[in-house]
């Protein structure tokens, strides 16, 4: 029989309601693997990486599980790994292992909206879907997956929508990637846009600072003095900031990494705009494009690749999407 590993890291899933509201239940990991009907699609094996809210994963936290599964999936017994989490923070830390895994086996998040004593916890069902997806044969070579409310998504480009609805994980501009229905797992499509970034390390110093109508940079600035390698300046549109903005990019530039990402949840950011605080104009001073679909995302990436170089131009090779077909590992 196939063998899934289930990696359980804490969250909603793992979670009891108090009289003082929702809390980690000390049991609430070792009751994932009790889901009736597991044992009729896989072996299950159990590990427990952690018992943490997720928003209190951390980069390094994230690095150490990305090692924890890598030696599961290099194993030649295990088919695939599931990892509960958090939903809060769920899409940096699947992000963060799609770039740093290297395997073809089915690497599956899951987690759930409403916690193990709430009336029509959803936590069950997603283990079981996520269990079929790391189990079938279609979900080699997918990347890592993340699978909620029966639908399957990829892990760059999937994020939290809703702060409360069980239908919360979308991928705006792009849709899931496949379903899963009863017993069958469909995919539609494959995600693209995958690198892999082979590293030894991460660096944890960079910060999301994210601009407003009349910001005059001053955040930024402060950014850059308490000493942060890399800043995600999330701008407007296509990549746009205010010229205050664009004035303290030019002061900063040159002793910290600045990628520029949108707040819009499409399409992606470009040196179209040539004015003072465009997208062109930001290039001119430094800036590197980031085109993942979130600032988040964006962050993640920049952590991982500045633990491999300093270098300007290769790390602007991970995030501008003509330079990475080209020359990075598809």
């Amino acid at each position: 029989m196939k063998k899934v590993v289930i990696v359980t890291t804490g969250g909603t899933i793992a979670m009891t309601k108090t009289h003082d509201g929702v809390v980690p239940f000390s049991k609430g990991n070792a009751l994932i693997t009790q889901v009736p009907r597991l044992d009729e699609i896989a072996e299950i094996e159990h590990i427990e990486f952690a018992n943490v809210p997720s928003p209190y994963m951390t980069p390094s936290m994230m690095w150490k599980l990305s090692r924890v599964v890598q030696r599961l999936v290099d194993r030649e017994d295990v088919t695939g790994v599931v990892i509960t989490h958090g939903t809060d923070t769920l899409e940096e830390t699947s992000y963060f292992l799609d770039l740093t895994l290297k395997t073809d086996k089915p690497v599956v998040f899951t987690a759930a909206m409403r916690n193990i004593n709430e009336l029509g916890t959803d936590g069950p069902r997603n283990v079981l879907s996520s269990v079929k997806v790391a189990a079938s044969e279609k979900s080699k070579g997918i990347g890592v997956m993340v699978c909620l409310n029966d639908e399957v998504h990829a892990a760059r480009e999937v994020t939290k929508t809703y702060t409360s609805n069980v239908a919360t994980f979308d991928s705006p501009g792009y849709g899931p990637l496949g379903i899963v229905d009863e017993d069958e797992v469909i995919f539609f499509r494959k995600p693209l846009m995958r690198i892999h970034i082979e590293t030894d390390g991460i660096e944890e110093k960079v910060a999301l600072v994210k601009t407003f109508t009349g910001d005059d940079g001053s955040l930024l600035k402060i950014a850059a003095d308490m000493g942060y390698k890399g800043i995600i300046l999330e701008g407007f549109g296509r990549g746009n900031v205010p010229p205050e903005v664009a004035d303290a990019v030019s002061e900063v530039a040159d002793k910290v990494v600045i990628v520029i990402t949108s707040r819009c949840f499409k399409g992606r950011v470009l040196d179209v705009y040539a004015y003072k605080g465009g997208g062109a104009d930001l290039v001119k001073r430094g800036v590197i494009l980031g085109q993942e679909v979130s600032a988040q995302k964006a962050r993640i990436k920049l952590i991982i690749a500045l633990g491999k170089t300093n270098d300007r131009e290769e790390l602007r090779k991970y995030f501008e999407s003509s330079r990475v077909k080209k020359e990075m590992d598809i």
